[in-house]
């Protein structure tokens, strides 16, 4: 079975939050828009966690995915930071789950490995395979080539996923 949906791709953040769109139709991936939020270093976080929201829900209603992925946190050694990323992807998570688009959470590696092959690439490896995967794609910041690759990493595993009841049964 073919897979058909649009998927939005997020790479949280509290300072730059990225996110890419992409449509897949069976094997075939195509760009639609990718960028960033920014918000507001000298805001609080409770304004910035506003603006976030606002803008997730705008591209939301701009865009309508089928589908949301966003890129498990990882734990870094400040747990200031660590929880400030923390509440960025909790309203990552929040609204498209609020639309009634379904979320899907991968980790770093997880992406890397469904995009470059391997779950120890670069973050220039990443963006060189978003590049190349997506022709045509003018990616200005790397937290957007990051939210692109979430969006491919979802629109593999959708695939896998649709072709697995006839693995299973022996019909493929």
């Amino acid at each position: 079975m073919a897979i058909r949906a649009r998927i939005l791709g997020i790479d949280p953040g509290l300072r730059f939050t990225g996110f890419g769109i992409i449509e897949v139709d069976g094997n075939r991936l195509r760009h639609v828009a990718d960028g960033v939020i920014a918000t507001d270093g000298d805001a609080s976080v409770a304004e910035r966690l506003r603006v976030l929201d606002a803008a997730l829900n705008q591209l939301l209603r701009d865009y309508t995915p089928d589908y949301a992925a966003v890129e498990e946190t990882y734990v870094n050694r400040n747990a200031t930071a660590t929880l400030k990323l923390g509440y960025a992807r909790g309203v990552a998570l929040l609204a498209p789950a609020r639309a009634g688009v379904p979320v899907a959470e991968y980790g770093a590696k997880t992406v890397k490995r469904a995009v470059v092959g391997t779950g120890n690439a670069e973050k220039s490896q990443v963006a060189l395979m978003v590049r190349r995967l997506l022709p045509g794609a003018a990616i200005r910041r790397a937290d957007a080539a990051d939210a692109l690759a979430v969006a491919i990493c979802h629109a593999h595993h959708l695939a896998t996923t649709a072709v697995m009841p006839s693995l299973l049964t022996g019909a493929a």
